[in-house]
C-alpha cells in the first residue's frame, strides 16, 4: 500500500490530564474523517508519584475507549505508546513525530488539550495534499491566533513564518530539515541582521531561542519556528480557527492561565491558494500579538540579557 496516498495519521501527545484528553478524543471522534483515520497516542512517563496517579487514569481512559470501539468504531485504529520514564514534552514530540512520520511521510499532531471542528481533519489532509509540492510551505496549522485580518484580504487562508503547535501538520521532508541541536545558534546570536529579521516575526522569538540555548526552557516549538525562519519557509493558517486550546487553565506545562488565545470554533468552508504570498499587515499583526509590554522587557533584560 502506498502510505502517501492515504489519510495522514494523527498523533496525540498526552501526560497527566485525563479530562482534557477525553474532551480532545471525543471532539476528534466527531470529525468526518475520524473513522478512516489511524491514531497514535503517546503517554509520557511520570515525573513524580502524584503525576503517576493521573497518568494511570489517562491509560485507563484510553484502554476503555478502545474496548468500547468494538461496538461502535470511532477511528480506524488506535495505537498506544507509553513511556516508562519521563521524556518531557519536547523530547516526546520530536521522537514521536519522527517515529510516525518516517513511516507515513506526513502527520497531523495534537496535544491533549485541543478541541477541533468536525472538518478539522478534512482541512488538514486537504492542505497536506494541496501544498505537498509547494516547498516554501513547511507546516499547516489548524489553530489561528485571534489577530486582526485586513478587511480587504479575500483569501480564507494565510501564511507566516511563525508556526503554531496547537493542532498542526507537516511532511517528512520538511520535518527532517529541523536542526534540533541549533548548531548555528552561536553564529545567529552574533548576527544583528538575522536577529532583526527574526524579531520582525515576533519580538519574543530571539529571547525564546536564547532561553532554549541556555537551558531555561526545553521547547521543540521554538526550534520548529527557527527551522521555518532559517529555511525561509512558512506555516499555513485558516482565517477561522479549527482548533480551540482548553489547556490555558494552568494545567499545561507551557501555557499560563490566560484568555488571550480564546477563539470561537465555527465550521466554515475553506479554499487553498497556489503560490500564496505572505500578507505584510497580517505578519505585523501576528508580531504585535506576541509583543511584550514595557515591564516585561525590563524584566527579561535583567534576567536574560535581552530586550
Amino acid at each position: 500500500m502506498n502510505v502517501t496516498s492515504v489519510l495522514a495519521p494523527i498523533v496525540v501527545f498526552a501526560y497527566n490530564r485525563p479530562l482534557h484528553l477525553q474532551k480532545t478524543i471525543e471532539s476528534l471522534a466527531k470529525n468526518y474523517l475520524a473513522r478512516q483515520s489511524e491514531v497514535f497516542i503517546y503517554i509520557d512517563g511520570a515525573k513524580n508519584q502524584e503525576d503517576e496517579i493521573k497518568i494511570n487514569e489517562v491509560k485507563s481512559y484510553i484502554q476503555n475507549y478502545i474496548k468500547n470501539q468494538i461496538n461502535e468504531i470511532d477511528f480506524k485504529k488506535i495505537n498506544i505508546i507509553t513511556r516508562e520514564k519521563n521524556w518531557g514534552l519536547a523530547n516526546s514530540v520530536i521522537a514521536g513525530v519522527s517515529e510516525v512520520i518516517n513511516i507515513y511521510k506526513k502527520i497531523i499532531v495534537l496535544e491533549d488539550d485541543m478541541i477541533s471542528t468536525p472538518d478539522f481533519l478534512n482541512y488538514m489532509n486537504d492542505a497536506l495534499n494541496f501544498y505537498e509540492n509547494e516547498n516554501k510551505i513547511f507546516s499547516i496549522s489548524g489553530y489561528t491566533f485571534p489577530i486582526d485580518i485586513p478587511i480587504d484580504y479575500i483569501e480564507n487562508v494565510f501564511i507566516t513564518q511563525r508556526t503554531s503547535s496547537w493542532g498542526w501538520a507537516t511532511w517528512e521532508n520538511r520535518w527532517k530539515k529541523a536542526d534540533w541541536q541549533m548548531t548555528d545558534y552561536p553564529y545567529f546570536i552574533k548576527n544583528n541582521t538575522q536577529k532583526k529579521q527574526l524579531s520582525s516575526i515576533g519580538e519574543d522569538l530571539v529571547l525564546m531561542l536564547k532561553k532554549q540555548h541556555q537551558g531555561f526552557v526545553d521547547s521543540w516549538a521554538i526550534r520548529w519556528i527557527y527551522t521555518h525562519f532559517k529555511q525561509n519557509a512558512f506555516c499555513l493558517y485558516p482565517i477561522d480557527s479549527k482548533i480551540k486550546n482548553i489547556g490555558t487553565d494552568n494545567t499545561g506545562a507551557h501555557t499560563p492561565n490566560t484568555q488571550k488565545f480564546e477563539v470561537d470554533l465555527v465550521e466554515k468552508p475553506y479554499q487553498f491558494v497556489k503560490n500564496i504570498e505572505e500578507n505584510q499587515i497580517i505578519k505585523k499583526n501576528m508580531s504585535n500579538f506576541f509583543k511584550p509590554n514595557f515591564l516585561k522587557k525590563i524584566k527579561y533584560f535583567f534576567k536574560y540579557g535581552h530586550f
